[in-house]
């Protein structure tokens, strides 16, 4: 998808002009910019315009990648989901990494809230790279965190995010799965690394 690349470029730019452009002739083309990345977003990804472009306007300061983070739990030999409560997808527990949180502290967070287990990580599996996944497009660039989990206590709860839980096996996993967030493809090379914990961490 070429058009989401050229996208998040435009709009890394524009972004990174107007946090250090001083005179106002370049903030109005930098402004220009972003209002191109907004119509390119909205004209592929079929999203009305303001929305694009007020989504690019909460982005402030040097522009990044925003990271995710993804927790691999497993229990006799099988990986734990989570169903979405709005859209009723399976995906793994996870969410955005917050601001002063470590990735570490992020993923264990997330697991507790949406699953109700306390969980340590041992391992990080992988970093990937959203748009080198094939998913569901997404406006921005983002950087996906898989990790090893162990449950260390707790016992299963819904949230207020999430109103299933369950684990699934390597060859049961759920048809609704929720690609935007996690690739099936990712979710095998949970396994793989579970049934063999000497395989180095993946990237890209």
């Amino acid at each position: 998808m070429k058009w989401l690349v050229w996208l998040q470029r435009l709009q890394a730019i524009a972004q990174n002009g107007l946090t250090y452009a001083k005179d106002p002739f370049d903030v109005e083309r930098y402004e220009a910019i972003r209002q191109i990345a907004a119509e390119i977003g909205s004209h592929y990804g079929q999203i009305d315009v303001e929305t694009v472009a007020a989504l690019f306007a909460e982005n402030i300061g040097y522009a990044t990648p925003k990271l995710d983070v993804r927790g691999a739990v497993f229990q006799d030999n099988k990986i734990l989901m989570v169903r979405g409560r709005q859209d009723q997808l399976w995906t793994l527990p996870g969410g955005w990494i917050d601001v002063g949180e470590s990735p570490s502290t992020a993923v264990t967070k997330e697991i507790l809230e949406e699953t109700g287990y306390l969980t340590k990580p041992i391992k990080l599996i992988a970093c990937y790279d959203r748009n080198l996944w094939g998913e569901r497009p997404y406006l921005q660039h983002v950087y996906k965190l898989f990790f090893h989990c162990q449950i260390i206590s707790g016992t299963p709860k819904t949230s207020l995010e999430t109103d299933k839980i369950t684990f699934f096996a390597q060859d049961e996993l759920p048809l609704t799965l929720s690609t935007a967030r996690v690739a099936p493809a990712q979710i095998q090379t949970l396994f793989r690394h579970q049934q063999n914990p000497h395989l180095p961490t993946e990237f890209d």
